[in-house]
């Protein structure tokens, strides 16, 4: 099994080939096809040989496609001071991309 770390919205993942892994959010629309130029480290099908960039691999690029664009789970973010009545509850909900790798 091919195993690749890329980098891509300011974080680092271990992919292989047929994963889904939700990232941050890129631009483009399902079923669009996505190249990542940032590849960090690379092993071959048995996991015996691999190369290391310095920082990156250069001409190594990998391809995915978008499977769904979308929001996370709302995070609830509460402030709160004692004595003084200060209370505020905010909501948040992360945008991802959904994207599925194809061979690595």
């Amino acid at each position: 099994m091919n195993l690749a770390v890329i980098k891509t919205g300011g974080k680092q993942y271990k992919v292989a080939g047929g994963q889904e892994l939700n990232i941050e959010k890129l631009e483009g629309n399902v079923g669009d096809k996505i190249k990542f130029d940032q590849v960090l480290l690379m092993t071959d099908e048995e996991g015996e040989k691999f190369e290391i960039g310095q920082p990156i691999l250069k001409e190594i690029n990998i391809e995915a496609e978008i499977v769904e664009q979308g929001r996370a789970k709302k995070v609830s973010v509460i402030k709160y001071k004692r004595k003084v009545r200060y209370r505020r509850n905010v909501g948040h909900r992360q945008p991802f991309t959904k994207v599925k790798f194809g061979k690595i």
